[in-house]
């Protein structure tokens, strides 16, 4: 049986939590496996070799963000794969599901309107590319400019039948053509990278079958951000999976060695995240949730779709305590967030899959104007720093639960701006 793993769901119009998954432990007999295999393997070759030699049911070949491929492995034969010459570790292949022109409030919010990317009167868009791994997105969305993508779930087409991968990517790339909303930055390039079907269910060896075609792809299509608003539990163990056998965290981490900036959602459960991955992972960007009901700052605002407090950290939101976590923790908002949905629709919806994309598209603007280079690692500091300065410097900018209002215990980081790039 296949374990579960969740997608950080909206919240409200569509509920979700944090769904437990077991941690990354020994593989157990009679489950599905990531087979990683040392590096430079020939993937392709060794999944049919291995496939005969121990009665593997092969699906996935991964040969860019890792070399490896998920199988299912005959429980007598567990043993013996994990000992060949060839095969660096098994992973557990479990289960996900999802967890969720009118200037949306969280775009307002961090001043996006402000940015050089915002034309005002509906012409031009950013020229970057943004890989939204999600459940798809709907690709005749008018006000979405989709140039490609992957199935890695059922089916060929990279359409969403969920609506949650569409959510995310109108709030990173909406298009500025005075029509249903706009996004951070405005009809970039999107990648409809499906690891999820049209229930929100999928498994680990999807999501790294994602991973993997982003790293084979991010030089040729220019892909220079991807979105993860989905997470299970987990932890980081400082090496990149080597050491707990964490098929998506080496993935990660050669997709980040190849450029890639990965901004992922910290998680709904009201935690602390070090508990839950990709959240976890030092690689990434996390982006906790805070909660604005009217786009301005300075609070006080009436709740509208759900019950929470203007200009503090949204009430679900997961957080970091440890310093390893802190360090690459960021907030945007996340609460009643008005986005593109799917048959052409809008929606809106909570959660920390909201807040991530607004910071997703934070980033993909930092780096498309210029004002972010260098490594993934530099650029993750350097947004960070950015947003630090602002709300240093812009007194009553951010909220209450940041580094400069803290909530005892919870670390939120500071609130994102779009406004200086």
């Amino acid at each position: 049986m296949r374990k579960r793993v969740l997608v950080l769901a909206a919240l409200g119009a569509v509920a979700a939590v944090l769904l437990a998954v077991p941690a990354q432990t020994a593989p157990q007999a009679a489950e599905r496996y990531i087979v990683v295999l040392k590096d430079g393997a020939d993937a392709e070759g060794l999944s049919r070799a291995h496939g005969a030699r121990y009665g593997l049911e092969v699906g996935f070949v991964y040969g860019h963000a890792l070399s490896g491929y998920s199988a299912v492995v005959p429980a007598a034969r567990v043993a013996a794969l994990q000992a060949d010459e060839d095969v660096q570790f098994l992973s557990p292949d479990n289960e996900v599901t999802i967890t969720a022109q009118t200037l949306p409030t969280g775009t307002n919010r961090i001043e996006a309107d402000n940015s050089s990317a915002m034309s005002g009167n509906g012409s031009g868009s950013v020229n970057i590319a943004v890989a939204v791994i999600d459940t798809g997105i709907d690709v005749a969305h008018p006000d979405l400019n989709v140039v490609g993508g992957k199935n890695c779930s059922n089916g060929r087409s990279f359409d969403d039948g969920n609506g949650h991968g569409t959510h995310v990517a109108g709030t990173i790339a909406a298009k500025d053509d005075a029509q249903g909303v706009v996004g951070v930055v405005p009809g970039a390039s999107l990648y409809a990278v499906r690891v999820l079907n049209n229930a929100g269910s999928g498994s680990t060896s999807s999501v790294v079958c994602g991973i993997d075609w982003v790293a084979a792809n991010a030089a040729a299509t220019g892909i220079k951000v991807a979105n993860m608003s989905l997470g299970g539990s987990g932890s980081d163990d400082g090496n990149c999976g080597n050491s707990n056998n964490d098929a998506q965290h080496k993935a990660i981490c050669n997709a980040v060695a190849k450029g890639v900036t990965f901004v992922v959602a910290a998680g709904n459960s009201a935690v602390d995240f070090k508990g839950s991955v990709p959240a976890a992972y030092d690689e990434v960007l996390t982006v906790t949730a805070m909660a604005d009901f009217n786009g301005q700052p300075g609070g006080g605002a009436a709740a509208t779709c759900r019950s929470d407090i203007d200009d503090t950290f949204a009430d679900f939101s997961n957080f970091a305590t440890l310093a390893s976590d802190q360090a690459h923790t960021i907030a945007a908002p996340g609460v009643c967030i008005l986005s593109t949905w799917k048959k052409g629709g809008y929606n809106t919806i909570s959660g920390t899959s909201m807040a991530s994309p607004n910071m997703a598209g934070t980033a993909a603007l930092c780096i498309a104007t210029g004002n972010c280079t260098g490594s993934v690692a530099t650029i993750v500091q350097k947004l960070r720093s950015d947003a630090a300065s602002y709300n240093t410097a812009n007194t009553g900018y951010g909220f209450a639960g940041d580094p400069i209002r803290p909530a005892s215990g919870k670390y939120f980081g500071y609130l994102t701006t779009a406004d200086i790039y």
